[in-house]
């Protein structure tokens, strides 16, 4: 009975959490023709994944990173993005003794970012060559985490959850002064049972 009422809490502060976020994209894609700055990008990025149980490990993937600059003034702005990556997780290997083993999985990324901008990358009116950005929000992560147990046999499960999300950075204007290229370190921490670290460095060109 008291596992039953708290998995129940925890569906539905999942059903919570997924409305709350996929409500903020809503506003955020409603916004466009309304906001001052639409800037997007695309790029690459690697997370270095972690949690109890689990062997740590690195998971490659591709970014689209949309996202509206607002309260633009002078050299500075706040910006709401979702820097989405979407990549392969886990691995594969094949052996005459041991067999096939297969642990290859969907890695995807989603997180919802309030920052805030100076210099480069600001606005399409910035003059600047070097721009600095910091901020937080919420995300969604998944991905195949695997490890071995007492015994030395290997095991892998699909694992996924929502939780807060802090990144910081830097751009570097090129060109035009409204492309830059950005270079973004990030960190999350997933609220669900298994409690994982998922560490991000990634570059993005933004147009």
């Amino acid at each position: 009975m008291p596992g039953s009422v708290f998995q129940l809490t925890t569906n539905r502060t999942l059903n919570l959490m997924m409305k709350l976020f996929f409500s903020a994209l809503t506003i955020l894609f409603s916004q466009f023709t309304f906001s001052q700055t639409f800037l997007h990008g695309v790029g690459v990025v690697t997370f270095i994944e972690s949690a109890p149980g689990y062997s740590t490990g690195a998971t490659g993937g591709i970014t689209y990173s949309p996202k509206i600059n607002f309260m633009e003034s002078g050299n500075t702005s706040l910006s709401l993005g979702i820097p989405f990556s979407i990549g392969f997780s886990g691995s594969y290997s094949y052996s005459t003794y041991g067999g096939e083993s297969n642990t290859l999985g969907l890695m995807l990324d989603a997180p919802l970012i309030l920052n805030f901008n100076v210099g480069a990358g600001s606005g399409k009116e910035s003059e600047s060559r070097i721009g600095f950005f910091a901020g937080g929000g919420f995300g969604y992560h998944a991905s195949s985490f695997s490890g071995s147990d007492f015994y030395g046999d290997n095991y892998s499960d699909k694992v996924s959850g929502f939780g807060p999300v802090g990144n910081l950075g830097i751009r570097i204007a090129v060109g035009r002064k409204s492309k830059n290229v950005e270079i973004r370190l990030s960190y999350m921490k997933t609220t669900d049972i298994s409690k994982s670290n998922i560490f991000g460095i990634g570059g993005i060109f933004n147009f």
